[in-house]
């Protein structure tokens, strides 16, 4: 393979990286456009206060990005949870986003101990767990 066709995983990551940074710059700015009536008109139909809106845009969107993870780690089909409990999982990922435990989910996520430790920091564990009761797990 010559080096003008050999792939740079490292660079592409890079300028992926970056691009979603320009994206999420240009969502902050669009967000900064909006009046305060128009904005609070979103977070209400998105049901979610204009406090949690500012901050969900403002984190981005992989801010949510160790749910999927978590769930699978868990056993839980969150394509099933989308069909049938569509809400429910739209709630998770908000509360996902706006957790101030990454790190530790992170590291527990990598080190495959996240079953045995999320409920020590997740506040999403009422939840999940009223999910496997649900399902009789």
């Amino acid at each position: 393979m010559s080096t003008e066709t050999r792939p740079y995983p490292i660079v592409g990551y890079w300028i992926d990286l970056f691009g979603d940074w320009l994206k999420h710059r240009r969502d902050l700015g669009e967000m900064r456009q909006l009046d305060d009536a128009s904005f609070n008109q979103i977070a209400n139909d998105l049901r979610v206060s204009p406090a949690d809106l500012n901050d969900l845009v403002r984190r981005g969107s992989h801010s949510a990005d160790e749910l999927p993870k978590l769930l699978e780690a868990l056993g839980i089909d969150q394509d099933k949870l989308a069909r049938t409990e569509p809400l429910v999982l739209r709630d998770m990922e908000r509360v996902c986003s706006l957790c101030s435990h990454k790190d530790r989910c992170d590291d527990d996520l990598a080190a495959g101990t996240s079953p045995a430790r999320y409920r020590r920091y997740c506040n999403n564990a009422p939840t999940i767990d009223g999910l496997g009761e649900s399902a009789g797990r």
